[in-house]
């Protein structure tokens, strides 16, 4: 089975160790789980990492809850992914997760009346969240009060992030976070 009736999943390697277990891409007839796994903690690492992504994209402005525009935003946005850069877009995608989501965050701990900043390792299930949010925000700005289509900007936010472009909103907020956590060591 393939993602969208085009992608093979079984070629794509995942480059990041720390993330294997939580990027999922077994095969799947359709990316609908219909929120199955919200009662149970980290089942949605179980959900496919695409059905992650437009879940995602569902979350902004007139696309919330409408699974169908957000699915085929993500078809479309796989599409230019394909014909711009001429590999599979599940493989483009994973080396963006990897590259988007933070090591390291900032905890506020609190000792007496003062708040101190603490640097903490950021658990790999929280760095694919992190890293999915911060790829449809990207996009989202970008397409916000812009003649380029969603699909163009989520396409080159997914490419920018997997080349680990600065220019990607996801990877220099990524870097800014880790910035921050550097300093609170």
């Amino acid at each position: 089975m393939k993602v969208f009736g085009k992608w093979d999943a079984s070629e794509v390697e995942i480059p990041d160790l720390s993330v294997k277990g939580y990027i999922n891409l077994k095969p799947r007839i359709v990316l609908h789980t219909g929120g199955r796994h919200a009662k149970q903690q980290f089942k949605k690492s179980e959900l496919h990492v695409v059905e992650r992504l437009i879940n995602k994209m569902m979350r902004k402005e007139k696309n919330t809850g409408q699974k169908q525009i957000a699915y085929r935003i993500v078809e479309e946005a796989f599409d230019i992914i394909h014909s711009r850069t001429k590999e599979n877009p599940l493989s483009v995608l994973v080396r963006a997760i990897s590259n988007a989501g933070p090591r390291e965050e900032v905890v506020r701990l609190k000792y007496g009346g003062i708040t101190v900043p603490k640097a903490v390792d950021t658990a790999p299930q929280r760095r694919v969240d992190t890293a999915l949010m911060l790829i449809a925000k990207g996009a989202w700005q970008a397409s916000f009060k812009s003649r380029r289509s969603i699909q163009n900007c989520l396409a080159d936010e997914i490419i920018a992030a997997a080349n680990y472009d600065v220019k990607s909103f996801a990877v220099s907020r990524k870097d800014s976070i880790e910035r921050v956590a550097k300093a609170a060591r």
